[in-house]
């Protein structure tokens, strides 16, 4: 039997689901439609596997987005990760969401000469979670909330071309000038899971089902904001 994952995104606007057997997507589903993750994500599932003849159990694991992202968004996916797993006795993986961006834009095709990624996810006014990829997709710097100025990035952007994605990315047009800055505003799919969740069931790295909680960054924006200007 070849491996199949159920891969869950949920930490922005859009509500993400897709199923992974043996190392293709072979049903997605997805919505825009706000504030309604809670009545989609689960029915969603169903519908995939369904589609495909199966049940939970016939799944080796499910991969969740843990964040950072929206606090109701992920707690929506957390709780229906966590429950298909306890149903179905398989095992959990958490991929995070900015490492899911940063494959995402390598999915879809870098910019001629692209020197960096950097995935960028809403915050509030001009705050956003970031961390910095190379353009093969490793994580660079740790994964932070960021308030975006004229000077940030400027040093990325003096060695070439610089990729940012994301929902978050809009809002910072302006003060991303630069000519070198290519910003593709969108949200993280479930669909684009698939090399973040195989390389976690590779290396077996499972999470503790009762105990996980999403990666919110709540405190870090609390106790710094101030001094990331």
């Amino acid at each position: 039997m070849g491996q199949r994952i159920i891969l869950i995104e949920t930490s922005t606007a859009l509500c993400s689901t897709a199923l992974l057997e043996d190392g293709a997507v072979t049903a997605v589903r997805e919505s825009s439609e706000p504030r309604m993750h809670a009545s989609m994500t689960a029915p969603f599932v169903k519908e995939m596997l369904d589609e495909r003849g199966l049940r939970v159990k016939d799944c080796d694991a499910v991969c969740l987005s843990m964040g950072p992202g929206s606090y109701t968004g992920l707690r929506v996916g957390s709780s229906t990760a966590k429950g298909l797993c306890f149903g179905a006795g398989i095992p959990l993986l958490a991929a995070g969401t900015l490492d899911i961006l940063a494959a995402q834009a390598i999915e879809e095709g870098l910019p001629a000469g692209c020197r960096h990624i950097v995935p960028m996810i809403d915050a509030r006014r001009m705050e956003v979670y970031t961390a910095v990829y190379s353009p093969d997709g490793t994580r660079l710097t740790e994964v932070e909330p960021r308030i975006v100025g004229p000077d940030s990035y400027r040093d990325l952007l003096a060695e070439g071309p610089v990729l940012f994605i994301g929902d978050g990315v809009l809002k910072c047009r302006e003060v991303l000038g630069s000519p070198d800055a290519v910003l593709r505003q969108e949200c993280p799919r479930a669909q684009s899971m698939k090399a973040p969740a195989m390389r976690l069931f590779a290396a077996g790295a499972r999470v503790d089902t009762a105990y996980f909680e999403p990666f919110y960054l709540k405190d870090f924006i609390a106790t710094t904001g101030k001094k990331l200007f």
